[in-house]
């Protein structure tokens, strides 16, 4: 795909997605999102990436949808997606309830960090919160701008933001629209941790790179799916299928490296 919102790249088992439209402060449009999709698909199926990250180019994460995308909304008299009938499907086949918009993200067999450099308001929030981990800057902004804008809450973001704040804190955010910064969103749970601007980047890379190195794939792509899966399920059935995957990666060579590499008290080798 010729690629002129983001720019992807691969290093040592790790992918990044960058969202590249520093001008905007990365505002999203129906193309980024057509190749952010692509992009996360061509991350997920290919073996040796491990971990994917994903930032934005200059001083912002993600600003939201583009005002000039809102103006043609408007000048439509509704809602244009502005993206092609072929959209990549990362993540999907894995359950009905993961194959929509965003919601794509829990079915990934890859981990998503977002690292968040500055500003993520609206759809950018969105993407972020949809990540397994958020990485911080400090002092930047948050927010899920919708309210502005006589809009709904984006994206299942009322259906998942409750899931990792609690529901007190989620309308908090989703009836305000109020803007966080990364440090309050640390003391609510939004955020794993926040880091000085400058070093933002190498502390996510240093924790990507943590998981590529010492952390099975099979593993890391197991426990991701299982952790999808059972916000949808009862404890039993949470219980039952850990039990079977359990006597199945048992089986496998990785697990005979993973207790080799405990006893021999050196890094694991995994062959994924």
């Amino acid at each position: 795909m010729d690629l002129k919102t983001i720019r992807y790249e691969v290093d040592d088992h790790v992918a990044t997605i960058i969202l590249d439209r520093p001008r905007r402060l990365n505002a999203w449009t129906g193309r980024m999102h057509t190749e952010y999709r692509w992009a996360l698909q061509e991350a997920d199926g290919d073996g040796t990436v491990r971990v994917v990250v994903v930032t934005g180019a200059g001083r912002g994460f993600c600003a939201g949808a583009d005002a000039g995308a809102l103006e043609g909304h408007v000048a439509k008299g509704g809602y244009d997606p502005g993206t092609p009938p072929d959209l990549a499907r990362p993540g999907y086949g894995v359950s009905p309830e993961l194959d929509h918009d965003f919601a794509f993200h829990f079915g990934l067999s890859t981990p998503v960090i977002a690292a968040i450099n500055g500003p993520a308001a609206g759809v950018g929030l969105v993407l972020a919160c949809f990540a397994d981990l958020r990485f911080a800057a400090a002092g930047a902004k948050l927010t899920t701008a919708h309210g502005r804008l006589n809009l709904p809450a984006e994206y299942g973001l009322s259906w998942l933001l409750p899931r990792l704040i609690g529901l007190g804190r989620a309308n908090d955010l989703l009836l305000s629209s109020r803007i966080v910064l990364a440090e309050e969103a640390l003391e609510l749970g939004l955020v794993n941790r926040v880091l000085p601007a400058d070093g933002l980047l190498d502390a996510t890379y240093a924790y990507a790179r943590e998981l590529a190195t010492t952390i099975s794939p099979r593993s890391l792509a197991q426990t991701k799916r299982q952790i999808a899966l059972d916000l949808h399920r009862d404890l039993g059935t949470s219980v039952e299928e850990a039990g079977g995957l359990l006597r199945e990666m048992m089986r496998e060579p990785d697990f005979a490296e993973g207790v080799a590499a405990l006893n021999e008290k050196r890094p694991p080798r995994f062959s994924g």
